[in-house]
């Protein structure tokens, strides 16, 4: 192997192409931070919408951050990573069930958990 290739057979300071799945995942979890934000601002009283509007979705982009990100600052097993996603995806589609629009949780719960699937997978190949 040359010196400047990585492991993956890419070229030094490359990474593989983006795919229709990796949009897809990105697309979900912006919706989930959306909507734990809508959620907040939407499902408490004056001076608490605020806080929840605000700590809610911050909360859900630190564990992902820390834990699910392609960069994630805590490496931990793969389980665990799709855990904390899982975690971020039922969150939001709790949030949409509270404010009573239980088929836009129930859609959206699918259709993350089945990104999230595929991705994962593509992940561990």
């Amino acid at each position: 192997m040359p010196e400047s290739a990585t492991p993956s057979g890419l070229p030094a300071g490359t990474r593989p192409a983006l795919s229709v799945v990796d949009v897809l995942a990105v697309l979900c979890e912006l919706f989930a931070f959306g909507t734990l934000a809508f959620w907040g601002f939407a499902a408490w009283p004056f001076p608490w919408n605020i806080v929840a509007g605000i700590v809610a979705p911050v909360v859900a982009i630190l564990l992902w951050a820390l834990f699910v990100s392609p960069r994630a600052v805590i490496m931990v097993h793969p389980f665990l990573r799709a855990v904390v996603e899982l975690l971020v995806y039922v969150s939001a589609t709790i949030a949409w069930w509270s404010v009573g629009l239980v088929w836009v949780g129930l859609i959206f719960g699918v259709i993350a958990v089945t990104v999230g699937v595929i991705a994962g997978r593509r992940r561990l190949a």
